[in-house]
């Protein structure tokens, strides 16, 4: 499944997206929260740094950017300096802010956090002030939205509406946009206000609340899996939708659809910082897909990771397509799919190349796996960002001739063991004589080697080489080797008792 995702996010293009929705800056107060206070029993923060970053709609189009979308901006903001600021902010992102009005009879929408740190610790919110004003917009500005985004429909690959309540997701603004997206084929996802009317996105592809805003919407208590089915199937139907993403934090996403059952997309567990934008950063996510033709399931996983990444974070940060390819690649990594095939490792590598990370290989029979073994292992890994290690097949080591009775352990046993250890990333088998075919599929930025050899005397050196990779000897640990180890327990093996070796011949060891 994560190889399945990697070739999805490598293949997402450069989608066209449409964001419309309330505009909000974010501003951090950062500071020690060092003593109380001798005014009042409050806690005193020492202010060390102010820091402006977008929210609302601003933070959606923000996201979308890091995703390397292109992206325009439909919204408002107040005739004062922090206007100008979240202008200045989204063009210097990239976003097209043509559709963005400044409206004289409100403020720009502030809200400011108070974080503080104790004893050097991680911050944490302390206090949120806000600055803003909820009333719907004038008809006026309402048909300006229109004018402004429905004759320009068809640049767009998909729409998406983030709703905060605070006066630009009207009625007169969204139902025309909706309808009109609908007739021509193009999907609109709404990020719902907390407590909202979801009549006011009734037609669009999909809604993307989370659990207790689904609750308010449907009047259930969403506290299960199950009950999450029930309210997403309720909103698919009631407000005539394609498809709810209900995320349940924790608990993940169910997608819930007009014309199949209810399903649970689950997500791993993540050390939680900050909660804030992580709706943004999904509401992003699932934009991108859509507009990108992906399949809903696949848009709930990439969700699923995209607003992990996003928790993990302090404050509203943006994720990128590499973290999220990043992550993707760790979690195969963590799910024990460190086996594979050639053709399997070649798209594994492929990905991984285009996050720029360094890709070391090394190679060979690996049989009785020792600490000489692992210390070299290790020492590889130093190297980059990647190890592989491609291990010899039984026949080719029979052929290698090291011992009529070699390999001791079966090539299926000696690779597991191999991915078993933490330095390692992916293990592959081959059954050439030589790593050749192995170098030329993957092209691995560094080629090692451990024990008594030059550079000049690796084997597969001129491949890496010929393409600009470099070749490393490592050395070896020792009094440690196999071949060593294998000599001195069949010179023991008077005073040995036999026990069992999985699917390969025999190793004694000293009886008790």
């Amino acid at each position: 499944m994560s190889q399945h995702l990697v070739e999805i996010v490598e293949q997402l293009g450069t989608p066209r997206i449409l964001v419309l929705g309330d505009l909000i800056l974010d501003r951090y107060v950062w500071g020690d929260a060092e003593r109380i206070s001798q005014e009042a029993p409050v806690i005193l923060l020492r202010e060390e740094r102010q820091e402006n970053r977008l929210g609302g709609a601003a933070n959606v189009a923000n996201m979308l950017r890091g995703l390397d979308a292109e992206v325009t901006l439909a919204g408002i903001v107040g005739h004062d300096s922090d206007g100008v600021l979240v202008s200045q902010e989204l063009e210097r992102s990239g976003v097209n802010c043509s559709a963005v009005m400044s409206d004289p009879d409100r403020p720009t929408t502030v809200k400011v956090r108070f974080m503080g740190r104790a004893q050097h610790r991680h911050p944490h919110q302390m206090l949120r002030v806000d600055r803003e004003v909820r009333r719907p917009v004038s008809s006026e500005l309402a048909r300006q939205f229109l004018r402004q985004t429905l004759p320009r429909l068809r640049d767009f690959d998909a729409i998406l509406i983030s709703d905060y309540a605070k006066g630009v997701c009207t009625s007169e603004v969204l139902q025309p946009l909706i309808e009109a997206a609908r007739k021509a084929g193009i999907p609109v996802v709404a990020d719902p206000a907390a407590g909202g009317d979801y009549n006011l996105y009734r037609g669009a592809a999909g809604v993307t609340p989370n659990r207790s805003e689904t609750g308010k919407a449907t009047g259930r208590d969403v506290r299960s899996i199950s009950e999450a089915f029930l309210a997403g199937d309720q909103l698919v139907e009631q407000f005539d939708l394609d498809m709810a993403f209900v995320t349940l934090d924790r608990d993940g996403i169910v997608l819930a659809r007009r014309d199949a059952e209810p399903i649970h997309l689950p997500t791993r567990t993540r050390e939680v910082y900050d909660i804030t934008g992580a709706g943004d950063m999904v509401l992003a996510m699932i934009g991108v897909g859509m507009a990108a033709g992906v399949d809903p399931v696949s848009l709930s996983r990439l969700a699923n990771i995209a607003g992990g990444l996003e928790v993990e974070q302090i404050g509203v940060v943006p994720i990128s397509r590499r973290e999220i390819l990043t992550d993707l690649l760790q979690g195969a990594r963590r799910s024990g799919g460190k086996v594979c095939t050639l053709s399997e490792l070649q798209k594994q590598v492929s990905a991984r190349k285009k996050i720029g990370q360094q890709i070391v290989l090394t190679n060979g029979c690996f049989d009785l796996l020792h600490a000489g073994h692992v210390s070299y292992l290790q020492e590889a890994a130093r190297e980059g960002d990647c190890l592989i290690v491609a291990v010899n097949s039984d026949d080719s080591v029979r052929r290698l001739g090291k011992a009529p009775d070699r390999p001791i352990f079966d090539q299926d046993y000696r690779a597991q063991m191999l991915a078993a250890l933490e330095s390692v990333d992916y293990v592959v088998v081959f059954d050439e004589d030589t790593p050749h075919s192995v170098l030329e599929t993957l092209k691995p930025h560094v080629l090692v080697k451990g024990g008594t050899y030059r550079d000049d005397e690796i084997v597969g050196r001129e491949v890496v080489q010929s393409y600009g990779g470099r070749v490393k000897a490592l050395g070896i640990t020792p009094g440690l080797s196999t071949t060593d180890i294998v000599r001195r327990l069949r010179e023991e093996s008077a005073h040995t008792i036999p026990f069992p070796v999985p699917d390969a011949g025999r190793v004694e060891r000293r009886a008790g």
